[in-house]
């Protein structure tokens, strides 16, 4: 295995499984390809890395932010791939009340949403909208995030101390985010740590291990501030959370749309995946605009995995058996 991710953007879709055809994106500063034509070109093509995945980390359109591929067309993508399930996340709105109408289209495929508590919900953790949001026809919310764009932790790293929505104050867990524990505990959904700090991620898991929420994860603990060290990650298995690793870091960097990023190792990745692979799963955290979209990410992390020494016992347990139990999609 390579020491650098350093494929050019033809070598990654090739990597991929999708040079060429449909798949291929128009331009890099041209925009989105026809997600109608690519769906048409792999209708029936189920893919052999991709069978059984679960996703539960993907940004799709509507957003406030330029995606690559919309929420529906997606679906119907990942289905015809082999996916198990899909999850989309939106920073700005809900997109739980959408699974439900992309579901009466595909009633044969898993599809939900989550819910982020950031600014468009108020200025503090919304224990209302946490309720609403689990309420909602259909029962298609999986998740509950904390703060992500508002967190208080980015903005304090970006010279912005002061701003944001706080989830800890004098190193206690605030009463409103233990309560959006107990609704996620009391429906068996994910509660997700959003952009909140490693030190603040470590006060919520051992409240929540407190609570009983049996479904608490710790996000993208590879990515960019948010990096745990491993024995930071053992101390919230250890109090039972679930390790969230992204791929999205493999990705962006030099040469790409999000080249203000500098791009993880192969070495650091495989490094985090051998931390807790019990307990870890693998979210592609992929949909931004000019990028490639998740399902190419996801196949590429997949052979990267194998090609990397990983047994595909590990790579099930971190790309379906682990997302799927968090989806309350066991057996």
């Amino acid at each position: 295995m390579r020491e650098g991710f350093t494929y050019t953007r033809r070598e990654f879709l090739k990597k991929a499984g999708l040079a060429g055809g449909a798949m291929v994106m128009a331009n890099v500063a041209g925009g989105i390809p026809s997600a109608a034509a690519a769906m048409e070109e792999e209708k029936g093509a189920a893919d052999e890395l991709l069978k059984g995945v679960c996703d539960i980390h993907i940004h799709a359109a509507p957003d406030v932010k330029g995606r690559c591929i919309n929420e529906f067309d997606f679906a119907c993508k990942a289905k015809d791939l082999g996916y198990r399930a899909v999850m989309y996340k939106s920073n700005e709105w809900s997109c739980h009340d959408r699974a439900y109408l992309i579901r009466q289209a595909l009633p044969d495929f898993e599809v939900f949403g989550s819910f982020c508590m950031n600014y468009a919900v108020g200025d503090k953790i919304n224990v209302h909208a946490a309720k609403m949001a689990v309420e909602t026809t259909g029962h298609c919310c999986k998740c509950i995030w904390m703060p992500t764009m508002a967190a208080v932790y980015p903005n304090a790293v970006e010279g912005r101390a002061g701003q944001g929505i706080p989830v800890v104050q004098d190193g206690k867990v605030l009463p409103e985010v233990v309560q959006v524990m107990e609704i996620c505990a009391d429906h068996d959904i994910i509660f997700a740590t959003g952009h909140s700090s490693p030190q603040e991620s470590l006060l919520m898991a051992a409240k929540a291990k407190e609570v009983g929420v049996h479904k608490f994860v710790v996000t993208h603990v590879n990515s960019l501030i948010w990096r745990m060290t491993a024995d930071d990650i053992k101390r919230c298995v250890d109090l039972g959370a679930y390790i969230e690793l992204c791929y999205l870091p493999r990705v962006w960097g030099a040469g790409t749309a999000m080249s203000q990023y500098e791009r993880e190792s192969a070495r650091d990745f495989m490094n985090y995946v051998s931390v807790a692979p019990e307990r870890s799963f693998i979210s592609t955290d992929m949909g931004q605009a000019n990028m490639p979209d998740p399902s190419e990410g996801m196949r590429a992390c997949i052979g990267e995995l194998l090609d990397g020494g990983v047994s595909q016992r590990v790579v099930d347990t971190l790309v379906r058996r682990n997302p799927a139990y968090l989806l309350g999609l066991e057996g």
